[in-house]
């Protein structure tokens, strides 16, 4: 994978990579990763699309200015990021964080997407949201980032796949400890404000929405309101998976991608 990087109108430094041919497809990763979170699908949408994978401010290797950080500025990252390289429409494939920026780019730029897979994410933050990612940023400013990595993996991975995949939560660690405490910290400021619910109506095109069975922090109950408030939407629950859903059950989620493509005719 060939990383190249582009600098945003705002001065930050935007990491990405592009394989395949075809039409335009953007992945979106979460927070406390980086764009080899979506290996696990990188090879098969790259046989049908142009893939395009980017990391998040404060994430992988691009730059992480201070904190804090608004969706809409990670939203105009990635809006600078298509104009260079001339991407006037996009599918968009975001998981997380990465659904929240999907979210954010479609409410601002309605024909900017040919499709919207939102994978594990919300679109409301709870009431309890201030609180919770205040703890986290002091956290992560107090201790550093290895601090985080445990109750991390318990969130987005039942125990038994923690267990049983040792490689691949080791790559995931390392994605943990190695994302800058500017860049979480910024990003979970974002993230704590997510506020799109109302007006999810406004979303024209296909949506597919994904969620694990067990995920917690953006529950299937969430991912069905979100899913009745689409016109186009269609939804699936991702059994024995947690947040990590791409990652945890890769070829269950890899055929709801592409059973979407294709029934709405992008295959």
């Amino acid at each position: 994978m060939q990383i190249e990087k582009i600098i945003t109108r705002s001065g930050n430094e935007i990491a990405y990579s592009i394989e395949g041919e075809g039409s335009w497809l953007t992945l979106s990763h979460s927070l406390a990763s980086n764009m080899s979170a979506w290996d696990p699908q990188a090879s098969l949408l790259a046989s049908h699309f142009k893939v395009l994978r980017f990391d998040t401010r404060g994430h992988g290797l691009s730059s992480a200015p201070a904190d804090p950080y608004s969706l809409e500025d990670l939203a105009q990252d990635t809006y600078d990021l298509f104009q260079h390289l001339d991407i006037e429409k996009t599918h968009w494939l975001g998981l997380s964080m990465g659904g929240m920026i999907g979210q954010t780019l479609i409410l601002k730029y309605p024909n900017l997407f040919h499709s919207l897979v939102l994978a594990d994410t919300t679109s409301k933050r709870p009431d309890n949201a201030k609180q919770m990612w205040g703890e986290r940023i002091a956290k992560a400013k107090a201790e550093g980032m290895s601090a985080m990595v445990e109750s991390t993996l318990q969130r987005w991975f039942s125990e038994e796949f923690r267990n049983t995949h040792p490689d691949i939560i080791q790559t995931i660690t390392t994605g943990i400890e190695t994302t800058s405490i500017n860049g979480f910290a910024g990003c979970c400021e974002a993230i704590s404000k997510i506020n799109t619910f109302d007006r999810l109506r406004e979303i024209a095109c296909p949506v597919l929405i994904l969620v694990g069975e067990h995920d917690h922090g953006t529950p299937p109950e969430m991912a069905r309101a979100m899913k009745a408030q689409m016109p186009r939407a269609f939804f699936s629950e991702i059994p024995n998976a947690g947040h990590i859903s791409n990652v945890e059950q890769p070829v269950i989620f890899n055929r709801h991608l592409i059973d979407f493509y294709t029934g709405n005719g992008f295959l």
